[in-house]
C-alpha cells in the first residue's frame, strides 16, 4: 500500500478539504488580491480550473511593487472532444466576454480559455452550466477528460466506441457536490461526513489520471502515453472487446535519474462491457492505495507498475476484478495522424478537419478562424468535434449542407489555410508554456510556428518537404505536448534553449531518445540540417525518418 507517513503537502490539504471546498468561497470573496489563498489554489484544479499570472509582465509589475498579474484558466470536460453547435456558439461569446477571446484546443480533446479574472469565474463556469457543460475534474489529481480516435470516418462503429468515453468519465467523476455548491450557488446538500465515494475516498490519487481510447489502424489518440490506454477490437464489423495498456505517461524531471517518460504495458483483453468498466475501475483503485503519495514526481501510475512488478501489478488486478484479463487479441497501428479536409463516413455525413496550430482558435490578418467556427454554429448544420492533435473537426453534415459549410470556410480563408500548411506542420504540436504557464522554462506554442518556418527551406532542399514527420515541443519535461513520442522532440531547458530527442515512431509505439543537449534555434537548425542531409541520401524507400534514425543508431 502506498505510504501513509512523510505525506507530501498536496495530500494533506486534500483530506482536510471537506470533499474538495476548502476556503474557496472565501478566496472568491477576498477583494484585495487577484488570487486565491494557497491551499485554495490546489483544490482548484479538481474544478477544472488553474490560477496562473502573465509571467511576461512579472518582472514590470514586482518593479512597481504590484501584485503579479493573476488570472484563471477553465478547461472544459469533454467525454471525446464533442460540442453542438448552439454550445461552440455560447462558448465563442463567453471566451469573448470574460477571456483573452483565444479558444484553445487541447492536447486532451478538450477546450480551455485563458485570461479569466477571479470575479468573472463563477459568471464564466455559471454560462457554461446553461450550455449544458462542466469543468468538473478536469484537472487536479482524478481521472481527467477521456480522449477517443476522432474521426468518425474511421470506423462504422465509430459511434460505439465514441460512447464508452463518457461512459468512463461519469463512472470516474468525484462524488463530492462542491463545485455545484460554490460556483453555480447550489444549496449546501453534503460533506465529507455525508458523501460516499468508493473511488476517491477523502485522499483522491496521488497524481492526475489519464485514460485513452483508439480505433485501430489510426492510434491518434496516443493510448501508449496514458495511464490507462484502450484499444478497440474490432472483427468482422463487430466490436468485439477492448485491449487494455496501462503504466503509460510522459513527463520527467531534468537532472532527476528517477523520473522518466513510459510506454504503457499490454496487460490483456476484455469481451464485455462489464469486465472493461470494472478494469478500468480497480486499475484506478490499484493506484489510489499503491500509488506514492510522498513525492509527486515519482506519484504516477507508471511508477506504482514499476515499483509492484507487472505480474504482482496483474495480479492484484485481476483478485479486484474477480476475473483475469484474457490474452491481447492483435491489432496494428498503421498511423497517428488528423484526416484534414473533406471526408466522408459509412452515413454518408461529411467531416471537414481544420488545422488548428497548436489548438489556437483565434482570427489573424489572413485567416479568421474563430469567426468561421461562429458563423458555421450559427447555421446549426454542424457539430463540433475536437482531435487529440489540437484539430478542430466540422462534423456531422448533411450532404444537402456540404456547400453552404464550405462557402464559409472558403470566406474565411480556412481552407486556404489548411491546404497550405506543410506536412510538418501539420504533425506539429506544442504545448501552452509562456506567457502564463508556471512551470515552463522556454517557449512553446509561441515559438514552434516560427521554429518550423526556419524548418520548412531545409527540408525543402532535400526534397522532404512532403516527408509527414512529426515534430513536438514542450516549455518543460512534463510533457503536455507529448514531445517523447515524436520523431523530433523539443524540451525546453532554458528560455531560448532546448533537449532535442529524435527516434520516435511515426505511429506512437516508441519512445524518442536524447540527441543533443541545451541547443539555441542556431544549434537547433544545424543539427536538423545534418540529420536531414543524411536522411535523404541514406534512407531506404517509404523508411520514415524515426525508424531511419534507429536503423543509424544515431541515438
Amino acid at each position: 500500500m502506498s505510504e501513509t507517513k512523510n505525506l507530501s503537502p498536496v495530500e494533506r490539504i486534500k483530506t482536510k478539504s471537506d470533499g474538495l471546498r476548502g476556503s474557496l468561497k472565501e478566496s472568491l470573496d477576498e477583494p484585495i488580491t487577484g488570487a486565491l489563498y494557497d491551499d485554495d489554489q490546489t483544490l482548484i484544479k479538481f474544478h477544472g480550473l488553474y490560477q496562473q499570472d502573465d509571467r511576461d509582465r512579472r518582472e514590470e509589475r514586482s518593479s512597481k511593487k504590484l501584485e503579479w498579474l493573476y488570472s484563471y484558466m477553465v478547461r472544459l470536460r469533454l467525454p471525446g472532444g464533442f460540442l453542438l453547435p448552439k454550445q461552440w456558439e455560447g462558448l465563442h461569446e463567453i471566451a469573448d466576454q470574460y477571456s483573452t477571446g483565444v479558444i484553445k484546443v487541447t492536447t486532451r480533446q478538450t477546450l480551455q480559455l485563458h485570461g479569466i479574472i477571479k470575479s468573472h469565474i463563477k459568471p464564466s463556469l455559471q454560462q457554461f452550466d446553461l450550455l449544458k457543460l462542466d469543468a468538473i475534474a478536469a484537472c487536479g489529481d482524478v481521472n481527467r477528460n477521456v480522449i477517443c480516435s476522432a474521426h468518425p470516418k474511421q470506423s462504422a462503429l465509430h459511434e460505439t466506441i465514441f460512447a464508452y468515453a463518457d461512459k468512463i468519465s461519469s463512472l470516474a467523476l468525484p462524488k463530492t457536490n462542491a463545485y455545484y455548491e460554490i460556483w453555480l450557488d447550489k444549496e449546501k446538500i453534503g460533506s465529507s461526513e455525508t458523501e460516499k465515494d468508493p473511488l476517491y475516498q477523502d485522499r483522491y490519487l496521488p497524481r492526475k489520471f489519464k485514460i485513452a481510447i483508439a480505433i485501430p489502424p489510426n492510434n491518434d489518440s496516443d493510448i501508449f502515453a496514458n495511464d490507462i490506454g484502450l484499444i478497440a477490437i474490432i472483427k468482422n464489423n463487430q466490436l468485439i472487446g477492448f485491449n487494455i495498456a496501462a503504466g503509460g505517461g510522459l513527463s520527467s524531471t531534468h537532472g532527476n535519474t528517477n523520473t522518466y517518460a513510459r510506454l504503457a504495458t499490454m496487460l490483456g483483453f476484455v469481451a464485455t462491457e462489464e469486465q472493461l468498466l470494472k478494469a478500468v475501475y480497480e486499475i484506478i483503485t490499484i493506484q489510489r492505495d499503491y500509488g506514492n503519495r510522498g513525492d509527486r514526481k515519482l506519484a504516477r501510475l507508471k511508477y506504482t507498475m514499476d515499483t509492484m512488478g507487472v505480474d504482482a501489478f496483474k495480479k492484484e488486478l485481476a483478485i479486484r476484478c474477480g476475473f483475469e484479463l484474457a490474452e491481447a487479441a492483435p491489432y496494428e497501428f498503421t498511423e497517428r495522424k488528423d484526416y484534414y479536409g473533406w471526408h466522408q463516413n459509412h452515413e454518408g455525413k461529411w467531416y471537414y478537419t481544420l488545422f488548428i496550430e497548436n489548438g489556437r482558435i483565434t482570427d489573424t490578418e489572413t485567416t479568421q478562424l474563430k469567426t468561421a467556427c461562429y458563423e458555421v454554429a450559427k447555421t446549426g448544420k454542424a457539430n463540433y468535434r475536437f482531435t487529440c492533435n489540437q484539430n478542430l473537426i466540422l462534423a456531422d453534415i448533411l450532404p444537402e449542407h456540404k456547400a453552404s459549410i464550405e462557402a464559409i470556410l472558403v470566406q474565411y480563408g480556412v481552407i486556404t489555410h489548411t491546404d497550405d500548411a506543410s506536412a510538418i506542420r501539420k504533425n506539429s504540436m506544442a504545448c501552452v508554456a509562456f506567457n502564463t504557464c508556471p512551470l515552463a522554462l522556454a517557449e512553446a506554442q509561441r515559438y514552434l510556428p516560427t521554429l518550423i518556418t526556419k524548418i520548412e527551406p531545409i527540408l525543402a532542399k532535400y526534397k522532404l518537404l512532403s516527408e509527414e514527420i512529426t515534430i513536438r515541443m514542450t516549455g518543460c519535461p512534463n510533457g503536455c505536448g507529448r514531445s517523447p513520442l515524436a520523431e523530433i522532440g523539443l524540451i525546453g531547458t532554458a528560455y531560448g534553449y532546448y533537449n532535442l530527442h529524435i527516434g520516435g515512431d511515426r505511429n506512437g509505439e516508441r519512445l524518442n531518445k536524447e540527441y543533443k543537449q541545451h541547443l539555441n534555434e542556431t544549434e537547433i537548425l544545424a543539427a536538423l540540417d545534418d540529420l536531414f542531409s543524411n536522411y535523404a541520401k541514406a534512407r531506404n524507400p517509404a523508411e520514415t525518418f524515426g525508424d531511419f534514425v534507429i536503423r543509424l543508431n544515431l541515438v
